[in-house]
């Protein structure tokens, strides 16, 4: 059985600097916008459209060419749908011919759009090809730099008319997460990372998903005290008798300030999400007092955190 729940009673719990701004809430699009996500063959494309898909846009891969029209029907002022991403490439074969007479189509129709161009050098092209052991779309029969040739020269006058050129040879896929994140005015600088706190029972095992483990277990067991026995971390007799132990409140104060660091570590790499354990030996005492106290300190510092607790309820 979990449990989740908030305290407003924060008097006991130490605070710690405040973060930056770390609102996932992304702000509406002025106006409905279609960004096409193009370029060669291995530069990117799929690490792009998964971080719009990651900040909220309605994404499209691999789509032909002539339904960018039919996607663009879908956008509406409502609020509903204001942003697209399309990924269209030499996938879509003899269709992709196509594309420039229907970016005509979209100016002509008053579409608002973009195109984002990923480009690579050759050899940085090989050697991505080369590890994931994958043929070139167009290579056929031939050498695999026949292929990128042929692309290149296909998406030449694509290139030219392109809004933004990206050259990933020299990114790391975060790099390029963060230009695209630039790119598409997502530019508060760290990204939030999303925080689980998690009480938890050794006796029961470590949770699976957890990226830090804490043990509390050097805190005197409110389970030896009769009155306290039947109740948990929630009640505050509990939550009172445990945070009064010597170090109770100075780890609290101190594992805040070191996942607060963490967590600005995790906001410059990109991660999402994080899972903080805090485990005593049952789940029911001292593991529920302190992560509600973490969880206080570290939404005090501007963190978005949900506290819950696996064990309590557990015989």
């Amino acid at each position: 059985m979990s449990d989740t729940r908030d305290i407003n009673d924060t008097s006991r719990i130490p605070a710690i600097v405040p973060a930056a701004d770390c609102s996932t809430e992304l702000p509406p699009a002025n106006v409905p916008e279609i960004i096409i996500v193009t370029g060669m063959s291995g530069a990117g494309r799929s690490r792009a459209a998964a971080t719009l898909e990651d900040l909220g846009w309605y994404v499209v891969d691999n789509l032909p060419p002539r339904l960018l029209s039919a996607l663009a029907g879908l956008l509406s002022g409502n609020g509903k749908v204001t942003r697209m991403a399309a990924v269209v490439d030499v996938r879509s074969r003899e269709f992709f011919a196509e594309l420039l007479e229907v970016l005509t189509d979209l100016t002509n129709s008053g579409i608002n759009y973009r195109i984002i161009f990923l480009d690579a050098d050759d050899a940085s092209l090989v050697r991505r090809y080369e590890s994931v052991r994958r043929p070139h779309p167009l290579q056929g029969h031939g050498r695999l730099y026949d292929g990128i040739t042929a692309e290149r020269k296909l998406l030449a006058d694509l290139r030219s008319r392109a809004d933004s050129v990206i050259d990933t040879s020299r990114l790391s896929v975060h790099d390029l997460s963060r230009k695209i994140r630039h790119l598409v005015g997502e530019t508060s600088g760290t990204e939030a990372t999303r925080v689980t706190v998690m009480s938890f029972g050794f006796k029961y095992g470590l949770p699976l998903d957890a990226d830090n483990v804490a043990d509390v277990r050097f805190l005197p067991n409110p389970y030896w005290i009769s009155e306290l026995r039947h109740l948990s971390g929630h009640d505050e007799p509990v939550a009172h008798f445990v945070l009064e132990q010597d170090g109770a409140e100075a780890f609290v104060r101190e594992y805040s300030h070191l996942i607060h660091t963490i967590l600005a570590g995790y906001a410059r790499e990109l991660k999402p999400f994080t899972t903080i354990a805090i485990g005593c030996t049952g789940g029911k005492h001292r593991s529920v007092a302190i992560a509600e106290a973490v969880s206080e300190a570290l939404r005090a510092a501007g963190h978005s955190v949900r506290t819950i607790h696996r064990d309590l309820g557990r015989e």
